[in-house]
């Protein structure tokens, strides 16, 4: 509701009606400027500008700058950004408007630009957001109205390359809308295209970077497009704010069209049939960022970006949390005096946060070791509600020794699926029922699938209204364990990411699995949006019996420290763990005194993959300080030399806040690698550095 007062209250101050030669408009605040002159229409912050020939509203770009490195790119585009088969290529009663959306628990301060237009029978809105510090501009999309045709025409084969000019043809025979379009000059783009995955009770390797050469006409799939021009040293990206591409709405079978120096963002998420005549339908949104070529350069305009789109706030998404259903009971030991005794126990181990999963309601699910269903929820007005037997005083008791210990009570919750959500309204009243009743805010949300557009809709109006009702003090974990769901760029404004099951009875649970899925990860996602987990290391022993790498071989405090550069998920019964694991309290209460330091740098891998034999870890970047975290895995190297994101012969202090590690001074060598030394295989330490 915030954002749409502040925006109305601009388009009453700023309204500009549009026509296909556009009246002149002006708009500046800080380091935000708008102007549209002489058809002509450009934004800008403190790093980035970007310019567009008006055409009726329907924006060509006409060039680039990075403002930060003084970098001119100059497009030949001839079509709009935006390409829809069938439809025209030049708007009519375009409209503008600006303003300033200001720093509040949903939004990180910036500007937002929004341009509305028709094509024809069809009504495009473009929301163009920019934040400072920021070389990158985002766009939301939306779209009313009716088409002129059906838009989505996949290939059946994307190796079949007959005719593939014509993909983003604005003709008939236009196969593939392109919402986002460069056209530059030059042959030597270095491309790195990136697919993601999750289904991760299906998926184990998260993240699938292609690197190639732009040659002539290739589709590649992924959320995320790096392209380097080699000759001018620096490069922009693309990201698509939509689900991993294998679940993604209207697929056609391809993100990015590349050919030489011209490239396509493809796929709405929404065709023609989605579209309504007074209501808008929201497509995947997308980012055009620009960087110097540079590693860290590169990766930290996009996690600037990334790290804009909620406003990570300390008392509200910081979390050490426990969760039981890690150790398999399912939903057979729910119940009052058994969570009153994992709160106990909890406290010792210096958790901050207790989620009681499934079985703490009334109805039972399809994940019940009783039995149970998800189809037909709301048949049972009461299934929202603590189960009688288990919870005879409701969830108070346990709300008020969490307050006591200093642990915060959260809950499972899986939204009403059949009939794509009919009943939306009926869960998000639950949800906020038990928002205002206990204080309950942080929901692990499980069992979602998005087949349609209408789902979809559904979905996010849950979500919305929820945060609305708690004035965004909600954090939602979402489950991205299985089925059609947001992936890693969607939803990301909600909360955080439960990103996997991982058991011991099963053998699915290798701590080197669990930390290569985060540091592969953490290259392109924000690694405190992660819950990652750490299980009981004493059960089912027998399991991996002979095997070098199962869990008992590592010591409770590094399997914690797996977790440290995500938010910490201790998914296990603290009752079944022995006496000598609640000594990782010790080292739960250290990183408590550090975490928040440590999730606002910018999070990269550093070392190798992990392996189990490796060298890995990461580095948090800030301001002349940071923090690194080195495991060395199970290798016969006591000492390694590896690169880190500092330059060459850079002295730094080194002091160790959890681990093995000494307090020392180190300088980098000429290529930015930096010596470190650990005792043992299978060891760790997290040292804070400083820039002397």
């Amino acid at each position: 509701m915030r954002t749409l007062f502040y925006t109305c209250l601009a388009a009453f101050i700023l309204f500009v009606p549009g026509k296909t030669k556009a009246e002149d408009f002006a708009y500046k605040s800080g380091v935000y400027q708008v102007e549209l002159k002489n058809d002509t229409l450009s934004i800008e912050n403190d790093l980035i500008k970007r310019t567009w020939l008006w055409n009726g509203g329907s924006l060509i770009t006409l060039q680039l700058d990075d403002k930060k490195n003084s970098i001119t790119w100059n497009t030949s585009n001839k079509r709009p950004d935006l390409l829809l088969p069938g439809e025209q290529t030049t708007g009519s009663a375009a409209t503008i408007q600006a303003a300033i959306i200001p720093s509040s628990a949903q939004h990180v301060k910036h500007l937002r630009v929004t341009v509305e237009y028709n094509l024809g029978d069809l009504n495009i809105r473009k929301v163009l957001k920019l934040y400072e510090s920021t070389p990158a501009i985002a766009c939301e999309l939306s779209l009313r109205g009716k088409a002129a045709q059906t838009w989505i025409k996949p290939l059946s084969n994307a190796a079949d390359l007959q005719n593939i000019e014509r993909l983003t043809s604005s003709s008939e025979a236009g196969k593939v809308p392109s919402v986002e379009s460069l056209s530059l000059s030059g042959l030597h783009w270095q491309i790195e295209a990136v697919e993601f995955l999750d289904i991760t009770d299906r998926f184990n390797t998260l993240v699938r970077p292609v690197r190639a050469l732009s040659y002539r006409d290739c589709i590649y799939r992924g959320n995320l497009l790096f392209a380097e021009d080699t000759e001018k040293g620096a490069g922009f990206f693309f990201l698509k704010e939509a689900p991993t591409s294998n679940v993604q709405l209207h697929y056609p079978n391809g993100d990015f069209l590349t050919n030489g120096g011209t490239f396509h963002v493809l796929g709405l998420g929404v065709d023609s049939v989605d579209l309504k005549t007074d209501e808008w339908t929201s497509a995947y949104g997308y980012v055009t960022g620009l960087f110097r070529s540079d590693e860290q350069e590169k990766l930290s305009a996009l996690r600037n970006y990334q790290k804009s789109i909620r406003p990570f706030l300390a008392d509200r998404d910081e979390m050490i949390m426990l969760n039981t259903w890690g150790d398999r009971g399912q939903d057979t030991r729910v119940n009052e005096a058994f969570c009153l005794n994992e709160l106990e126990l909890a406290s010792k181990l210096g958790v901050t946060h207790f989620q009681i999963d499934d079985g703490w309601q009334a109805g039972r699910s399809a994940n019940s070791a009783y039995g149970g269903s998800y189809k037909n929820i709301w048949d049972n007005p009461n299934y929202w509600t603590p189960d009688p037997v288990r919870f005879p005083n409701g969830l108070a008791p346990i709300v008020q020794r969490g307050k006591e210990l200093g642990i915060e009570i959260c809950l499972w919750f899986n939204p009403s699926i059949q009939n794509n959500f009919a009943d939306w309204e009926k869960d998000a009243a639950a949800l906020i029922a038990l928002y205002q009743k206990y204080g309950i805010r942080t929901f692990k949300i499980d069992g979602t699938a998005i087949p349609n557009k209408i789902s979809e809709i559904r979905l996010r109006q849950i979500y919305e209204r929820v945060m609305e009702a708690t004035d965004w003090q909600a954090v939602l974990n979402l489950d991205a364990t299985a089925g059609r769901r947001g992936g890693y760029f969607f939803f990301n404004e909600y909360g955080n990411i439960f990103l996997e099951n991982r058991y011991t009875d099963w053998t699915n649970y290798y701590p080197y699995w669990t930390l290569r899925n985060l540091w592969m990860l953490s290259r392109y996602v924000p690694a405190q949006m992660l819950q990652i987990e750490f299980l009981n290391k004493w059960r089912n022993q027998d399991n991996y019996a002979n095997d070098r790498f199962g869990p008992a071989n590592y010591s409770f405090d590094y399997l914690f420290a797996i977790t440290l550069a995500a938010q910490p998920l201790a998914w296990m019964e603290a009752a079944n763990l022995p006496e000598e694991a609640f000594a990782v309290g010790e080292t739960v209460r250290k990183y408590k005194a550090i975490r928040n330091e440590f999730h606002r740098g910018t999070i990269l891998p550093v070392g190798d993959e992990p392996s189990g034999r490796s060298w890995t870890g990461f580095q948090s970047i800030g301001e002349k300080k940071g923090y690194l975290l080195l495991f060395r895995e199970d290798n016969t190297l006591a000492t390694a030399n590896i690169p880190v994101y500092l330059p060459g012969n850079t002295q730094v202090e080194l002091t160790p806040v959890i681990g093995s590690g000494e307090k020392r001074t180190a300088r980098t060598d000429g290529n930015g690698n930096l010596s470190f030394t650990l005792p043992a295989a299978n060891s760790y330490v997290l040292y804070h550095y400083t820039i002397r």
